[in-house]
């Protein structure tokens, strides 16, 4: 091993192999990705929001962390900027030193630049723009779902969830159709963890190229695309025209431009696609609450909160302590990171009764729509209506079509702590 190559982190424990209560508090860490591809996480989670809520990691692969694992104690944080920082990462892990991506744009940005470079971008997810984006998506899932297999078993990840997301990124961003499944692929290098690299047969070098080249193709639509009237609502167009983000211009600040990029991307990409595939997993896992969707069409915009909330697409955001600070009694230092645990808050008891279960008529108590899965406060997912949107119609149109979508073998989860999501889940449709 070079002297360049840091030494793998091994965890003392592999906490997905021994039984979870026996494990001392102090040796719990659930960013270990082995409990996520596992789906093996669950037990940690219960137990910290009962013993521990306020949690100290001494030792992890990112190095030490709190984990904030109940609903209000992660309302807190979110609702006080100031203490606990979006910078320098949204992420438990630190961005790598000298790495094309230091940042993932507005949402590492407190105060006033983070609301300024927000409010370029935030016209494409509007009400307005949404009427708009309504028959396009409801055309492409139309044509998505009429080109599948009938009798056929089909990965429902590949053919339904990343195709429709992809085809929706495509449309905000204006990008040409032809080369529109570069930017799940950008997405996925983005955020895959070493296991995922790995799994890709790429390395961390490869992965910078990758960047580069996204970088690369997003310049050349910033200078084709400045000084043209904001009519399309895309986000590039939107970016390359705006004085609020001047200071994104990739000749001035690449790093910063392909952040905001990068951030748009994965947010457009990686929730929506996981929450596709989440509810047809969720479905089959409860098939009493099938049945209840098929007898009443009605409770589709329940299901749509309800597989949101019982998914959780990004599993968690970090924010960093800017002074010494408490909550729920323990000492917080400054520059410590607070990782707020989404995931455990959307199963929260006190939230959400009988929060591990999935109940999509739960809206009929306004539970649902009170998720943490789109973040809250001045970073609540601005993307959220689209994300809701292109569910309801999915939903809607697989209605009009199948009476059940089964999953007909293994789930093939990301070893990821980050993103808590899918890379394939077999299915066969069953028409009406």
């Amino acid at each position: 091993m070079s002297e360049t190559e840091p030494t793998p982190y091994v965890p003392k424990i592999n906490l997905a192999e021994v039984d979870p209560a026996s494990v001392a508090l102090e040796d719990i860490d659930v960013t270990q990705t082995e409990l996520w591809r596992l789906d093996s996480h669950w037990p940690y989670f219960e137990r910290l929001r009962k013993e521990d809520p306020v949690h100290w990691c001494p030792e992890s692969e990112f190095g030490g962390y709190w984990s904030i694992t109940k609903y209000d104690d992660i309302v807190y944080v979110e609702k006080n900027p100031e203490i606990f920082s979006s910078e320098p990462s949204i992420t438990v892990a630190d961005p790598e030193p000298g790495s094309v991506i230091q940042n993932a744009g507005f949402i590492t940005m407190d105060g006033e630049r983070h609301t300024r470079h927000r409010k370029v971008v935030q016209p494409v997810s509007s009400p307005r723009n949404l009427k708009t984006l309504e028959p396009i998506v409801r055309k492409r899932a139309v044509e998505i779902l009429e080109s599948l297999p009938i009798g056929e078993t089909f990965d429902w990840v590949d053919r339904v969830s990343i195709e429709l997301t992809t085809n929706m990124l495509a449309t905000m961003f204006n990008f040409p159709w032809e080369d529109r499944r570069k930017l799940t692929y950008w997405s996925d290098m983005t955020t895959a963890g070493d296991e995922q690299l790995a799994r890709m047969g790429k390395t961390q070098e490869e992965r910078q190229d990758v960047l580069r080249e996204c970088l690369e193709y997003f310049t050349r639509l910033w200078n084709e695309r400045r000084g043209q009237p904001v009519e399309s609502l895309d986000f590039v167009t939107a970016l390359a025209n705006s004085d609020a983000t001047s200071d994104l211009n990739p000749t001035v600040d690449p790093v910063s431009y392909l952040g905001t990029l990068i951030l748009l991307i994965v947010g457009g990409n990686d929730t929506t696609r996981n929450s596709i595939t989440g509810g047809v997993l969720a479905l089959n896992e409860n098939p009493a609450e099938y049945d209840k969707l098929r007898a009443d069409r009605s409770l589709i915009p329940s299901l749509v909160n309800e597989t949101i909330r019982w998914q959780t697409p990004l599993a968690h955001m970090r924010r960093t302590a800017t002074q010494d600070t408490e909550l729920r009694g323990k000492k917080i230092k400054q520059g410590e990171k607070v990782v707020m645990w989404y995931v455990s808050a959307n199963r929260d008891e006190e939230a959400f009764p009988r929060g591990d279960e999935y109940i999509i008529d739960r809206d009929r108590t306004m539970e649902a729509k009170q998720h943490l899965s789109f973040g809250w406060g001045v970073h609540f997912c601005m993307g959220s209506r689209i994300a809701e949107m292109q569910l309801r119609v999915l939903w809607e149109e697989i209605l009009e079509r199948f009476e059940r979508v089964e999953v007909v073998g293994e789930v093939d989860r990301v070893a990821s702590s980050f993103v808590k999501g899918y890379h394939a889940l077999p299915v066969r449709l069953h028409p009406w």
